[in-house]
């Protein structure tokens, strides 16, 4: 399956909303080889939060590589594969917050990151798939810390 997040996602956990939830509608991406979803509505508490808008944008966004890379031939005598190149895949979410009253709205990021050598993904997809449900697990558990350290600053 593709990326294609049902709607609405409930979020994970984050220190004072409770059975938050965000209905996604498909939006334009901002180059052809992505994908994005708008935040069209919001339930649960969440108390100022705003859904997508022009002035406050809520979306979230995956690219995949303009041109997808293969594994090149490995030297014929040595057996070597030298510089293997890299498929780099992105997801951004992308939420409008205002800096202080009367300001407008600046826009915080998110990034991950996705960089695969060409080949892991046929030979090893296993490990790949191992990597992103580490990844994604501990993000999903440290959700309300990793929020609370980009509020107080404490790691």
């Amino acid at each position: 399956m593709s990326f294609a997040p049902a709607s609405p996602v409930s979020g994970s956990a984050q220190t004072g909303f409770t059975t938050h939830t965000y209905t996604l509608t498909a939006d334009i991406a901002p180059s052809p080889n992505g994908k994005q979803y708008a935040v069209t509505g919001l339930g649960g508490t969440q108390v100022g939060v705003d859904a997508h808008s022009v002035s406050k944008p809520f979306t979230i966004t995956m690219f995949k590589p303009q041109q997808l890379r293969t594994l090149p031939q490995a030297n014929p005598v040595t057996g070597v594969i030298k510089n293997i190149p890299l498929n780099t895949y992105k997801i951004i979410t992308r939420k409008g917050a205002s800096p202080a009253v009367n300001q407008s709205a600046l826009v915080p990021r998110v990034y991950t990151t996705i960089e695969v050598p060409a080949g892991c993904d046929t030979y090893e997809p296993e490990e790949l798939r191992a990597m992103l449900a580490l990844h994604i697990g501990v993000l999903n558990a440290q959700s309300a810390g990793i929020g609370d350290t980009i509020i107080s600053g404490i790691l």
